[in-house]
């Protein structure tokens, strides 16, 4: 039986909110502490969400985005990017606020997160020719010499951390899921043509709408 019971949940923030964050930490916590991980797992996990909106950074804070750290199997987290976790190799993302942030609170299971991938694959090209350069979006180069969302060190999800935080997953629980409950809509979104997966449709937009959209995501023209 899954740990946290969605039936109790309610969204509490926007996407990249300290709200938000930590009410996903608190989950996300819950969920690794009832795994009983070993010591021997050491692994972390943080999004870092760049050009977030100014409301978003309240009681000045330096980055929209959480983190949670598993270290010798003991489980913590927070807001923002903590130094220490961004270091353990582990699941590290930075990426545009507005590139990810609506579709972010949709609820699905393996295939709809696959779905998912392959409309933002669409929107980030679509950024890209509208923009006329690569990687517009400025993902940091890897240490292949690629752009890419993910930051190094990148190391593999361990077996018991993927089981618990994606348990329930096709049945409407698991991490993902309880962010997307929690999350409260943002207005940036509010006429924008998007896909049943909330994936913003850049070719339906009118000229302004991706005028607009580009400047949220960040990219300078």
């Amino acid at each position: 039986m899954p740990v946290i019971d969605m039936s109790t949940l309610k969204p509490v923030g926007e996407f990249g909110s300290k709200a938000w964050g930590e009410a996903c930490v608190e989950c996300a916590i819950k969920m690794l502490e009832a795994a009983n991980l070993p010591s021997s797992i050491n692994w972390a996990f943080s999004e870092d969400y760049t050009h977030p909106p100014a409301r978003l950074m309240e009681g000045g804070r330096t980055h929209a985005g959480y983190y949670l750290m598993v270290k010798n199997g003991i489980v913590s987290g927070g807001d923002g990017i903590l130094e220490e976790a961004r270091l353990i190799p582990g699941f590290h993302a930075k990426l545009s606020w507005a590139s990810i942030c609506n579709q972010s609170g949709a609820l699905y299971g393996r295939e709809g997160g696959k779905q998912r991938s392959a409309e933002e694959q669409v929107l980030f090209d679509a950024i890209e020719a509208y923009v006329g350069r690569e990687n517009p979006l400025g993902f940091e180069i890897n240490k292949e010499g690629k752009p890419s969302l993910m930051l190094d060190p990148v190391g593999p999800w361990p077996t018991e951390v993927g089981k618990a935080v994606g348990e329930g997953g096709e049945e409407g629980n698991g991490l993902h899921n309880i962010a997307a409950t929690l999350q409260t809509d943002s207005p940036e979104y509010a006429d924008l043509p998007v896909s049943d997966l909330r994936v913003p449709i850049f070719a339906d937009m009118t000229d302004q709408q991706k005028a607009e959209f580009v400047k949220i995501c960040g990219i300078q023209m």
